[in-house]
């Protein structure tokens, strides 16, 4: 047997003994002797595996990313009209406008309706039904303002009653149109305090002139409409586009559970205003 070959001196400390698993021609004792090769190919193993744990980290916070989606985009403001530019009132608002002074809202023991001014000496329109059986009443302005009135006449073939203050510079007197002109279609707006409910305001249509209707026990014309009218608006004006009163609030016609269904009637204000003349004058 030749003899076993002769290793090269190693550069440094002398190896340590590594500890391998038994196999077969081995045992627990045998050792590997390092090499400077062995080192480097050793610590390129480390570094590469080392790599490799950090790519693995950033590949799952990637895919941990991917999982959870995008972050959420902040909350945007809801979209908001811009500012309307300052103007005088237009269309029905100005007509509103410049009738709801003229309308005031009656107070009864037993009742209440509604009524408007028709000069500067404080005499209000309004039904006689609304204040059948009293001689005091209050009124309510549009400022809710409370003031006491004395019913200065009434007229129950007709349902009108004319009332008056003792303060009249507290009033503002509406515009009278003439009934005469109206046309069916025509938009009309009805004022008054139904159920209490002071300034309403409810627009609709003439749906028909010279309607025969039961008023003040008599059969009498009106002007239909279809602007809401519900308790309360009796007395109050019905007024044209251009916000002159052309009829007088009186009556609904309803159904059993006793609201408005659409059909109003009006006291023509060209058959109100010579009563209310004479009222005033007696």
């Amino acid at each position: 047997m030749s003899p076993p070959p002769v290793l090269p001196p190693l550069i440094g400390p002398p190896p340590r003994p590594v500890p391998v698993a038994a196999g077969p021609g081995t045992d627990a004792t045998s050792v590997v002797r390092e090499s400077p090769r062995g080192r480097l190919l050793v610590a390129a193993g480390l570094v590469a595996a080392l790599t490799g744990a950090l790519g693995g980290a950033a590949v799952a916070t990637a895919g941990a990313r991917l999982f959870e989606g995008p972050p959420p985009a902040p909350v945007a403001a809801l979209p908001r009209a811009v500012p309307a530019p300052s103007a005088g009132l237009t269309g029905l608002s100005a007509t509103a406008a410049r009738v709801l002074p003229s309308v005031v809202s009656i107070e009864t023991r037993d009742s209440g309706g509604s009524g408007f001014a028709v000069d500067e000496r404080g005499h209000i329109l309004t039904n006689a039904h609304v204040v059948r059986g009293s001689s005091q009443v209050t009124v309510v302005l549009s400022d809710g303002s409370r003031l006491p009135a004395r019913v200065a006449g009434t007229d129950y073939g007709e349902d009108l009653a004319v009332l008056e203050l003792d303060d009249p510079g507290r009033l503002t007197p509406a515009t009278l149109g003439r009934s005469a002109d109206l046309s069916v279609g025509e938009q009309v707006l009805a004022i008054g305090s139904p159920l209490g409910l002071s300034g309403t305001v409810t627009a609709g249509i003439v749906s028909a002139l010279d309607r025969e209707v039961r008023l003040g026990g008599s059969s009498r014309t009106a002007v239909q409409t279809d602007a809401s009218i519900n308790p309360g608006n009796s007395g109050g004006p019905l007024v044209n586009g251009r916000g002159e009163v052309v009829g007088v609030n009186t009556a609904i016609a309803s159904g059993r559970g006793g609201g408005n269904i659409g059909i109003g009637f009006a006291i023509p204000i060209d058959r109100a205003a010579p009563i209310a003349d004479r009222i005033i004058r007696n």
